[in-house]
């Protein structure tokens, strides 16, 4: 039997893979939840399993309290969210946008919503639709407390961990992009890296299980530059950047021997002769992101003065 009330209530805005996921996991727990999708249709299976399927998507705010947008970014989001009709049809409720975007536009929704009377949460959805609802689910959230605390028991139902950051709106969007920023770059170099191996004569499956180990050793190594970042100690005793440029110049040697681009790997070596160019040489590796705080800091700096 559900724990939750018959009063709780939840709106789902979009049924791609991901908000279809959603609804299905809140449908499960027992919450009374409403649907609509741009594209007619999509609502079909949620709608046998026990969804409301919504006309509109003022309809479909109207039925609930909490409203979750889940689209393929910002601008979608608003041409829903902003429509005349659903404005006024969220006045008094809560949007958790968990759509992924910039940090400054969830700023601008959160501004928007303020002027309009809605309260807001933004949100981050760090795992795969396959994991909603299972406890491999991962969600991070920006926002009032206030309004987290409020929808907790609800959220609960999607599964996993749910972790607040902060009241500053823009602080799930910035987990999300640097953490996506982690896989994109390691998809690009894996898939750099199957094109070399398959260059020289090895095949994808002779390569995974040692790409595999790979990324095993990453997390201690992922902590130890962290605590090196935030100490502004960069301990190069293990593997120096000059070692790093030397590995990195083999990987763009024989990626353009044999005719593959190599236009990643030349940018991160071009970053590391940077560092070296400094005097950083002696340093470890994660000196790079040092130098590029820096220059973050030095442009957001020239950018006041003007």
């Amino acid at each position: 039997m559900s724990s939750y009330t018959q009063e709780s209530a939840v709106t789902v805005l979009g049924l791609g893979p991901m908000g279809r996921a959603l609804a299905g996991a809140f449908l499960d727990a027992g919450l009374r939840t409403t649907v609509w999708n741009r594209t007619a249709g999509k609502d079909r299976d949620l709608v046998e399993r026990g969804a409301a399927g919504a006309a509109s998507a003022a309809e479909a705010v109207a039925a609930s309290e909490l409203v979750v947008v889940c689209v393929v970014n910002y601008d979608a989001a608003d041409a829903v969210l902003r429509h005349p009709d659903v404005t006024a049809a969220l006045k008094g409720r809560t949007v958790l946008n968990l759509t992924a975007d910039v940090p400054d536009r969830a700023r601008d929704s959160a501004a928007w919503a303020a002027d309009h009377g809605i309260a807001y949460l933004d949100g981050a959805i760090m795992t795969p639709a396959a994991t909603i609802g299972t406890p491999a689910a991962v969600f991070l959230y920006s926002g009032p407390e206030e309004t987290h605390q409020r929808y907790r028991s609800s959220l609960a139902a999607l599964g996993g961990t749910h972790t607040h950051l902060g009241e500053e709106i823009g602080r799930a969007a910035a987990h999300d992009v640097a953490l996506l920023d982690i896989f994109w770059t390691a998809m690009a170099g894996y898939a750099h890296a199957l094109a070399v191996a398959q260059a020289e004569g090895i095949t994808p499956r002779e390569l995974a299980p040692f790409a595999k180990g790979i990324g095993e050793i990453l997390p201690p190594i992922f902590e130890e530059c962290a605590e090196e970042m935030a100490a502004g100690t960069f301990s190069g005793d293990g593997n120096p950047i000059t070692s790093a440029v030397s590995s990195m110049a083999h990987i763009v040697h024989t990626s353009e021997q044999r005719g593959i681009d190599a236009g990643v790997m030349r940018a991160a070596e071009g970053q590391a002769r940077r560092a070296i160019g400094l005097g950083h040489g002696a340093d470890g590796f994660i000196r790079v992101a040092d130098l590029l705080a820096r220059q973050a800091r030095a442009g957001t700096a020239g950018k006041s003065a003007e």
